[in-house]
């Protein structure tokens, strides 16, 4: 098989789609692997590091489009990547499809075959292709909410951690999953007082267990979020339905719950966001201000550290794209039941359910 790998074009976007050993893994298979000139570069690897393990470096997108049988990205392809799609391709990568009916349109009228990493699940309900960018973006959502609290970037002047004779700031964290786990570890370690939000019960009780008080936990229900809003400096969305829109948990109206100056972190923002005021902005412009709260929603929020995020998505992605390029897609999502749950748009059809009920699509099971 032909795989491709082009340059992410999404507004600073350094990772990219596949590392120097996967395309040695690749190659090995027989595989052969086109590499777009300077598509690793923003991760720090060169293209004579993909030189040496095989790979051809072809010096424009519309080559690799146009050569390559499956795509293997980073993030969802935007407008200028729409026309270079084509029947039959095979297009491994995120997507995030509920919250954008723009590129769902174009994945069904380009007729190509749409696996989206998040939303290949396991039988016990995992998201192995998810959770290292959600471990990132947790941890980063931490360092960009201390960044959001100081005074001119708009916020209140807090220090998350305090100092002596000082308290610390509060930080909320709405869902206890992957991003919400990273997000309290990070806010742990700077010292702030944390609350934990979420809906299993189950969960809480982990968190109470493991972190032996150091993380509050609250049943997360409309009463208690207005009860956060009002105490916490910074609020971490991080809520997530597999391949759904994320619901809004906080209104336009509860922000006037909220401290003027305090911040809100919308990791959920990929899926639409779980504050109903979250619009999607670049690291270039990542805040912005509504009712007096400083809110950060960058959509890619692991291309800030694109180094250490492209290395921790390939060790996750290699093994699925290896079977895709080795059995081709079909076999490959018979195989693999988890895999096969990735598949969101066949030949001009949903057949991801959550993303078709959110977008109004009809339902197609791919078999």
């Amino acid at each position: 098989m032909i795989v491709g790998v082009p340059k992410e074009i999404k507004p600073q976007e350094n990772r990219v789609g596949l590392i120097p050993s996967g395309v040695k893994a690749l190659v090995q298979h027989g595989h052969t692997v086109l590499v777009q000139q300077g598509a690793g570069a923003g991760s720090g690897l060169p293209d004579d590091e993909y030189i040496r393990v095989g790979a051809e470096i072809v010096p424009s997108a519309e080559e690799v489009w146009g050569r390559a049988q499956m795509i293997w990205k980073v993030k969802e392809p935007i407008a200028p990547e729409f026309p270079l799609m084509r029947e039959d391709q095979i297009l491994y990568t995120y997507l995030h499809l509920a919250p954008d009916p723009t590129q769902t349109a174009a994945l069904i009228d380009a007729g190509v075959v749409a696996i989206a990493y998040e939303t290949v699940e396991t039988a016990n309900g995992q998201l192995p292709l998810l959770v290292p960018m959600s471990e990132v973006a947790g941890r980063l959502s931490i360092q960009a909410g201390a960044m959001a609290l100081e005074k001119h970037h708009g916020g209140r002047g807090v220090l998350l951690g305090g100092v002596p004779g000082v308290e610390p700031g509060r930080v909320a964290v709405l869902g206890g999953g992957i991003v919400g786990l990273n997000a309290a570890k990070m806010a742990i370690g700077l010292g702030a007082d944390v609350t934990m939000l979420d809906i299993n019960l189950d969960r809480l009780r982990w968190y109470d267990n493991t972190f032996h008080g150091r993380v509050k936990t609250l049943a997360s229900n409309p009463y208690n979020v207005e009860r956060m809003l009002g105490d916490c400096d910074l609020l971490v969305g991080a809520v997530l339905i597999a391949g759904a829109k994320a619901p809004h948990l906080v209104t336009r109206d509860m922000l006037s719950l909220m401290k003027p100056g305090a911040a809100i972190v919308d990791v959920a923002v990929d899926q639409g966001g779980c504050v109903e005021t979250t619009h999607a902005t670049t690291h270039a412009e990542p805040t912005y201000m509504v009712d007096g709260i400083v809110h950060y929603a960058v959509a890619n929020m692991p291309g800030a550290v694109a180094r250490t995020s492209t290395f921790a998505l390939n060790n996750a992605t290699i093994p699925h794209g290896l079977a895709l390029a080795d059995k081709g897609w079909e076999q490959a999502l018979r195989d693999d039941a988890a895999l096969a749950k990735g598949l969101n748009v066949l030949h001009g059809r949903i057949t991801n359910k959550p993303v078709a009920d959110d977008l109004g699509h009809d339902f197609h099971p791919w078999r």
